[in-house]
């Protein structure tokens, strides 16, 4: 069985001018005769499970800081401004106290406060069901070997590759999660877009947020994080960060595949 990727192949039936079944069997049948398809990866079932609880994590999560939002511009109308960042964990420590204070705000915001609550619970359950897929996990545990990579990273790109053979070459993988420069040519014009934005966004993200860390927040000099830091210097910060997601994307491929530590590089190039 071939599955058959979805956006090629609607591209070439568009092509026809009349949308019947009849017409999608024969230009699919066409397509094979043809050889102009691309064949899609099919994940295992223990890939689709990891990728459902990190979904649920991440639902549950989006949920819970749509409450505090909500409850944050609620305050304010009474003239109640909190911190600009408030950890998840105080929040209902921070944010009750000034509730209660009020008896009409129990009436209408406790509630709130109360659903935000077990949202937040459920998310710490989820938390730590992939906290513990992680840490018996080796592949995972190698991955997080470099710098700026945590949970949530390691996992969300296994779950995502699968099977790290399926890929020719390490480089391929960072234009499959759509990391890589779209380019438009054609007679004298030749025009290098943005990155194409393909792929799983989720893995696009959690690249992009490691990428962020090892050059914003990582203390430990790598010869990744000086590379990032002179581009930083001449291309600007998000476009710097973009690469260094590229690159740990194929930098993460081939540790998997070589079964190989991550190489921090010497010291003449990190100072």
């Amino acid at each position: 069985m071939v599955c058959l990727e979805a956006r090629q192949v609607n591209a070439a039936l568009s092509a026809m001018r009349n949308k019947t079944d009849r017409n999608d069997a024969r230009g699919i049948a066409r397509i094979l005769r043809t050889g102009w398809y691309s064949r899609v990866h099919v994940k295992s079932i223990e890939s689709h499970h990891i990728r459902a609880l990190l979904s649920s994590r991440k639902a549950v999560l989006n949920k819970c800081v749509d409450l505090e939002n909500e409850l944050r511009g609620l305050l304010k109308v009474f003239g109640i401004r909190l911190a600009i960042k408030v950890p998840h964990g105080a929040y209902d420590g921070v944010v009750r106290p000034l509730i209660e204070a009020d008896a009409l705000l129990v009436r209408a915001l406790l509630p709130l406060l109360d659903a935000r609550q077990v949202l937040y619970r459920t998310f710490l359950k989820l938390d730590n069901e992939v906290k513990a897929i992680v840490r018996t996990d080796p592949v995972c545990q190698r991955l997080m070997t470099v710098p700026g990579v945590g949970v949530i990273t390691a996992l969300t790109f296994k779950a995502a590759v699968d099977d790290p053979s399926r890929f020719k070459s390490s480089r391929t993988v960072a234009a499959h999660f759509g990391l890589t420069p779209r380019r438009y040519q054609s007679g004298e014009m030749d025009n290098p877009g943005r990155i194409s934005k393909a792929g799983d966004p989720d893995v696009r993200c959690a690249l992009y947020t490691a990428a962020h860390a090892l050059v914003s927040r990582s203390a430990s000099w790598c010869t990744l994080k000086a590379w990032g830091k002179r581009l930083e210097k001449s291309r600007g910060h998000r476009r710097a960060v973009v690469a260094v997601a590229r690159k740990l994307a194929v930098i993460l491929h081939r540790m998997w595949i070589d079964g190989s530590d991550f190489r921090w590089g010497s010291m003449e190039a990190t100072a």
